[in-house]
């Protein structure tokens, strides 16, 4: 810890302003012949401790803002290395899957529901880019979990799209509340490995995420 000491005439007393100034780094010496001069130097003092205060409080600011958005601001559960919570859900199809049974085989889960506009402008890029592409391949399944609507709202809803793999349902999104904070948004994605662990999430729409996620299955599935 360094100092910095202002001195002044002892005939003259000036208690309101002490003379010891601490400061982290350089050493400094100011000798002061009177009143003014000392005022003059510790108001420069002042000002470059207080601006250089106001850096190291940015800095903090904006390492918060990284360390929270590293963490996860998501709303998420879950995390990368995490075994993906199991589940039974029931497919429009009236099948039943139960995501263990899937082990062996690199799964992707879609959360989604009908009133999602930005899950019906993903949608169609999953179906082109994802599914197209890897339905044959016996190592892959893609599951699309319809959060808390009726049968026949999500048949039209995948009409729509239109998408043709799987959809199951989700009632009360109580298999969302497994990944995410319940009342969380939607349009998320989840990719799990052979071994059943989660290797990827997403959020929303991004098409530079998107593209790191379609990067990823091309890996993995090799």
């Amino acid at each position: 810890m360094a100092c910095i000491y202002l001195e002044y005439p002892k005939n003259e007393c000036y208690e309101p302003f002490y003379s010891y100034f601490y400061f982290k780094g350089k050493s400094w010496l100011k000798t002061v012949q009177n009143k003014e001069e000392m005022l003059i130097f510790a108001t420069d003092f002042i000002k470059q401790f207080i601006m250089k205060l106001k850096v190291l409080f940015l800095t903090m600011f904006i390492s918060g803002i990284c360390s929270a958005q590293t963490n996860d601001d998501r709303g998420y559960l879950v995390k990368v290395g995490d075994m993906a919570p199991d589940f039974s859900m029931k497919l429009t199809d009236g099948t039943t899957v139960k995501l263990s049974d899937l082990r062996g085989k690199i799964v992707m889960l879609q959360f989604t529901a009908s009133w999602c506009g930005v899950c019906r402008k993903e949608m169609p890029f999953i179906e082109k880019d994802i599914w197209q592409k890897y339905k044959a391949n016996p190592n892959f399944a893609l599951l699309a979990i319809d959060r808390d609507e009726p049968l026949e709202t999500v048949l039209k809803f995948a009409e729509s799209i239109p998408v043709s793999y799987s959809i199951g349902l989700d009632p009360g999104a109580d298999i969302f509340a497994l990944y995410a904070v319940r009342e969380a948004g939607i349009t998320r994605n989840v990719i799990i490995d052979k071994t059943g662990k989660i290797i990827l999430l997403t959020r929303l729409y991004d098409v530079a995420e998107f593209n790191r996620m379609t990067t990823l299955i091309d890996s993995v599935l090799k």
